[in-house]
């Protein structure tokens, strides 16, 4: 069980909208840096600062698969950020965006 101040914490993390923009493309699958830099139109520096503050915050986990980060949600002892991510609006559009552009690009 979180304390009140972990959870204000949380809450922080949660208060910015492109941290809260990855987690709703986090929502809908594992990504790594360069996919998410893709949808969101940053650079690669500043998504990795927001995923850090995740990371840090327990939020996200990373996996090393060759040469490429990925990051997945780990909120599963966070049963409030899951009920706040329900709300969060969709991002499956961006998603298959970005698949169908890994496909044309793989097939070229």
């Amino acid at each position: 069980m979180d304390t009140i101040d972990t959870m204000a914490e949380t809450f922080k993390l949660l208060g910015d909208k492109s941290r809260l923009t990855i987690l709703g493309l986090l929502k809908e699958k594992e990504l790594c840096v360069c996919n998410i830099v893709d949808m969101m139109q940053m650079s690669q520096p500043s998504i990795s600062q927001h995923l850090r503050k995740m990371k840090a915050g327990g939020l996200v986990k990373e996996v090393c698969k060759g040469k490429w980060t990925y990051y997945s949600l780990t909120i599963e002892d966070k049963p409030y950020v899951k009920d706040i991510l329900i709300h969060v609006p969709s991002q499956a559009s961006k998603i298959s965006l970005l698949d169908e552009q890994l496909s044309a690009s793989v097939c070229d």
